[in-house]
């Protein structure tokens, strides 16, 4: 296509291709730091593409597609084109990754260790994790944690990580703001705002660990902290993870022994200062 970059984020490479350039450019804005091989053969392709033959240029529309896509999904206006793109990312991840046992959720990571959190979208998770990311812990991913299928390591997939309302003013007080997206008013999930972790996610995005401490986290709730049980874990697991059903045993053993090792604990949080304490208090019962 007309514009294109192409973007390593962990294990997986991306040529992302568009109609416009102002996707591309905000791409390589907040992306400089990443590896960028233009000549290098990507894993993945997103194109980026009109919606109709004169939606690139009245009331601009983009359609997202690549390698793998939806046919039945909403095209997205073009001032979301940033969005657009990080979308036909996680799309192609979502579809066709097989390296790894993908689960969506957020991971961080201190001393070699772990910790992983999963949830409904809302529960906390991606602000949690960018939070712990500014305090001393490794962001390695908010939208997909890399379950190794022989190691049994989570590996990181650290994109930008997308705030979203509420969440937007509390990242954008602590974090300087050549680290923010555009904001992006009025998507289909509110208010949208980027941000890029910190350097030494980056640096080390080839670097993974053993999980050590499992999280369901839920916002808006009075704090509290309980044990989740091996066969509730299972269970959740697997309706978080998009290839589980395609891996088929290799991904039921590695699953298996995640959960039989990995202790686990739901909680519920009324506000992010509460939920960093309730994290580090668990985090020091399992070290």
């Amino acid at each position: 296509m007309k514009h294109q970059i192409t973007l390593k984020i962990g294990p997986a490479t991306f040529r992302i291709g568009s109609a416009w350039r102002d996707p591309i450019d905000h791409l390589a804005r907040l992306y400089a730091a990443y590896p960028m091989s233009p000549d290098g053969i990507a894993d993945f392709s997103v194109r980026l593409e009109p919606a109709g033959p004169l939606r690139q240029w009245l009331r601009p529309s983009i359609f997202i597609t690549g390698d793998h896509g939806l046919a039945e999904a909403a095209p997205m206006s073009l001032r979301h084109g940033l969005l657009a793109a990080e979308m036909g990312m996680n799309l192609q991840m979502a579809l066709g990754w097989r390296r790894h046992l993908l689960l969506h959720a957020s991971s961080v990571e201190k001393d070699g260790r772990v910790l992983v959190m999963t949830g409904e979208s809302g529960s906390g998770k991606s602000t949690l994790a960018a939070q712990l990311g500014e305090r001393g812990w490794r962001l390695m991913g908010d939208e997909f944690a890399l379950l190794d299928l022989t190691t049994g390591q989570i590996f990181p997939f650290p994109r930008l990580v997308s705030l979203k309302n509420g969440a937007i003013d509390v990242l954008s007080a602590e974090v300087p703001t050549d680290r923010m997206g555009p904001l992006m008013a009025n998507t289909a999930k509110g208010d949208i705002r980027h941000l890029v972790p910190r350097g030494g996610a980056i640096d080390r995005m080839e670097v993974g660990g053993q999980p050590a401490l499992l999280l369901f986290p839920r916002f808006g709730h009075i704090a509290d902290a309980r044990a989740v049980g091996q066969a509730e874990v299972f269970m959740r697991l697997t309706q978080a993870s998009t290839n589980y059903v395609a891996l088929g045993e290799a991904g039921f053993l590695a699953l298996g022994r995640m959960v039989q090792h990995v202790p686990a604990h739901a909680i519920d949080f009324p506000s992010g200062d509460e939920a960093i304490a309730m994290v580090e208090r668990l985090w020091e019962e399992q070290a």
